[in-house]
């Protein structure tokens, strides 16, 4: 059959608001797809739902549409977009009035059952992964458009790509094909070169957006559309590959997919082949996020500056220490941004962050903002902050849990108001999640003479967020600097390097196919992303951190 080409156009909720158009008018595409859901977004559609009940779903989609959908019916583009959120039969309404009032005819068909918050009554939001066979009954059945609530990212196409090959729910290596090349085009530009570790390899000013063609046996390419940004290679592939990944079993609803056997190849510029990725039956269980909100949080950042650093902290966090004693969650950040003899005001300060939590708003609110600013002529000298603390917000605290395939109603609701229910797989072919056995160690490099260097000159890397865990995907640019590495970097050269990383269940995953090493840290983001627990709480930049920090490294290799 064809091959398939499946664009992206959104790779979270807020991002560029013409990628629709241009992927749509920058080439041939089958498919575009839109990732708009992240566990922070989940949280924040939740409260859009509580202030109004029709609402739950991103608007920035239907305005998108307003723009485009004229523009994808007349090429022929289907788009599978998770824009539902918490409320996809009522984006599905929306967009049907939309097309009525633009007068353009099309289909279109949406998917539900995953929301749970009726066993979850405590949640602001409790809803599972669902897999890819609802979008595929959906397309199968003729529509132009579907819309999802929580689906997973890769869902967005492994559905379109099980309704164009005729995938059965059992072809396991066509499927995990399908969701490593999901997975790749799931957060948009960072295929193509955004938020990437060598980004002075290309010009990343306006990094266009990816999309994979994709054939019947799960292989694919990934490039982009001639003429735009940025850049595809296999650095950008990996580094996408390996975002907010796991160990070698990368679980979802449809298929396990084999991580470690991925192989990666550049088949001419722009232009990246995946191949031998192979499969394993899904696990019996669904994951389900749970949003709650925590409380509320305020905060606020001292400026400390010139000398006597150690000492002005001290005095602040002694003269707020009263005002503090009844909030039940308080934390003191200092980050030495000072240098001696600074030419400059701000290089010559430091910053002393203040965070608190506390269930009530009253006491993270006014009682700190009073006691913080009437420190203003009492204070250390040259008290000022970067902003006067508010009246506290609320935080969400995310939690994953999971329930039985058969304890969700998976349903496709086609363009003509018919119900498909998508039955479960059966429980003899689901397989409990193991771990792979860690792959032996490559041989490591003769000695020689080693020189003090950061990581991040043989290195690249690339975190993320999962929940309350972080992971940081570290990659070798060549085969002597992973033989290097994957001696070097052991899971207890990561906790000196990472000091944050000490006192927590810390896990490495060997990916040699990829010269790869993946890191989980438990804990380290707390309850989530939303809670805004860390300075940096996705862990967006924990990875630039570890390339940043300085190993004796072989001078073969420098």
């Amino acid at each position: 059959m064809s091959v398939l080409r499946v664009g992206n156009a959104s790779g979270f909720y807020g991002d560029r608001f013409s990628a629709m158009r241009e992927m749509l008018t920058g080439g041939e595409l089958d498919v575009l797809t839109g990732d708009y859901l992240a566990e922070l977004t989940m949280l924040i559609l939740g409260r859009d739902r509580l202030k109004d009940p029709e609402a739950g779903y991103a608007r920035t989609f239907l305005r998108q549409l307003e723009e485009c959908l004229g523009l994808a019916r007349e090429r022929g583009v289907r788009i599978v977009a998770n824009a539902g959120g918490l409320n996809p039969a009522g984006l599905a309404d929306a967009v049907r009035a939309l097309a009525d009032r633009l007068g353009i005819p099309v289909r279109v068909a949406h998917v539900e059952g995953d929301d749970l918050g009726a066993a979850h009554p405590g949640a602001l939001a409790a809803h599972a992964y669902l897999g890819g066979f609802g979008i595929a009954a959906c397309l199968r059945a003729g529509a132009d458009v579907v819309v999802t609530g929580r689906v997973t990212d890769a869902a967005l196409v492994t559905g379109p790509a099980a309704a164009h090959f005729g995938w059965a729910p059992t072809e396991y290596d066509r499927l995990a094909g399908a969701v490593v090349a999901g997975h790749l085009l799931e957060c948009g530009a960072q295929a193509t070169g955004g938020n990437y570790s060598f980004f002075q390899d290309g010009d990343v000013r306006r990094p266009g957006f990816p999309l994979a063609e994709l054939h019947a046996d799960g292989t694919s390419v990934i490039t982009k559309h001639d003429g735009t940004g940025g850049f595809v290679d296999v650095g950008t592939v990996t580094a996408q590959l390996l975002y907010e990944t796991g160990g070698a079993r990368y679980a979802g609803p449809d298929v396990t997919a084999r991580l470690d056997t991925v192989r990666l190849g550049r088949e001419g510029p722009d232009r990246v082949r995946v191949e031998g990725v192979r499969g394993e039956a899904p696990p019996p269980t669904l994951k389900v996020g749970l949003n709650r909100l925590g409380g509320f949080r305020n905060e606020v950042a001292f400026v400390l500056t010139g000398l006597d650093i150690e000492a002005k902290a001290a005095l602040v966090r002694a003269q707020l220490e009263p005002a503090l004693v009844k909030i039940a969650d308080v934390r003191w950040e200092l980050a030495r941004t000072d240098r001696p003899d600074a030419a400059t005001e701000e290089t010559a300060s430091a910053l002393l962050r203040l965070v608190v939590r506390d269930a009530d708003q009253q006491v993270v609110g006014r009682a700190l903002s009073g006691a913080a600013i009437e420190l203003a002529l009492a204070g250390y000298p040259g008290f000022h902050v970067l902003a006067p603390p508010g009246k506290g917000a609320p935080y969400g605290v995310f939690e994953d849990v999971y329930v039985p395939h058969g304890a969700v109603d998976h349903v496709a609701v086609l363009h003509d108001g018919r119900r498909v229910s998508v039955a479960p797989p059966p429980a003899q072919d689901t397989v409990v999640l193991a771990q792979v056995p860690e792959p032996p160690l490559p041989q490591p490099l003769p000695p020689g003479p080693v020189r003090r260097a950061p990581l991040g000159i043989v290195a690249g890397a690339r975190s993320g967020d999962k929940g309350g865990d972080a992971n940081v995907g570290v990659w070798a640019r060549t085969d002597d600097a992973w033989r290097w590495l994957a001696h070097e970097l052991t899971a207890d050269r990561f906790c000196e390097l990472i000091p944050e990383a000490r006192d927590l269940p810390v896990t490495r995953h060997q990916l040699p196919n990829l010269r790869a090493l993946n890191f989980v840290v438990e804990g380290i983001l707390g309850e989530g992303v939303a809670a805004q627990a860390r300075f940096d709480p996705q862990a967006k930049a924990l990875g630039e951190w570890l390339r940043a920090r300085h190993l004796d490294i072989p001078e073969s290799l420098l």
